[in-house]
């Protein structure tokens, strides 16, 4: 805590861009949200600022099995991500994409942007998200992408399947959307708050 962090992105404006379901928290993933928070992360505090609906879900069984889920609005969530980035003391924000790591007896002490900048560093935490090889597939087409819209990490994940090191795919999926414009609102009630 505390220390000079620099932070590498390959694009500063997608900073908190949330990816196909807007959501925090739930079943799954509601505690590890309240760990992050208790450890200074900034997930809880950012969807208190973007949260358009917050639900404790399995609210009619045991203590055990209910969480807490809340639907942000993704605009207000990235802002709020953003602020909040930019406003950490000893953060330093850096727009280039790490295609390399710096490993030294085998330890990692630094990263090589795509440009081929050189940071090094006491300490390096990857948090790359869907981007490491990325695949979209849509229907029966797939091609190479990180989040939607965004490039995949192609070189770093080349570079990480280089090392001695286990690495697996994450499948992620998403439903299909619905457009608002087919639905007949009119025959449709809100949902009871909790």
């Amino acid at each position: 805590m505390g220390q000079q962090t620099l932070l590498l992105t390959h694009n500063i404006d997608t900073l908190g861009q949330m990816s196909c379901n807007p959501a925090i928290g739930g079943i799954g993933k509601g505690h590890l949200v309240k760990e992050v928070d208790a450890l200074g992360g900034l997930m809880a505090s950012a969807i208190d600022q973007a949260g358009i609906q917050f639900r404790i879900l399995n609210a009619s069984k045991g203590p055990a099995v209910r969480a807490t889920r809340a639907q942000a609005d993704r605009v207000l969530y990235r802002q709020a991500v953003r602020t909040a980035l930019e406003n950490q003391p000893n953060l330093m924000i850096f727009q280039q994409a790490v295609d390399d790591l710096i490993v030294e007896n085998d330890r990692v002490v630094g990263a090589v942007t795509q440009m081929g900048l050189k940071f090094r560093a006491k300490t390096v935490v990857l948090t790359v998200g869907t981007f490491l090889d990325g695949k979209i597939h849509i229907g029966l087409d797939n091609y190479s992408g990180g989040r939607a819209g965004d490039p995949p990490s192609i070189p770093l994940a080349k570079r990480l399947r280089a090392l001695p090191l286990r690495v697996d795919r994450l499948k992620t999926g998403t439903p299909p959307r619905i457009d608002a414009r087919t639905i007949d609102f009119s025959v449709l009630s809100p949902a009871a708050r909790r």
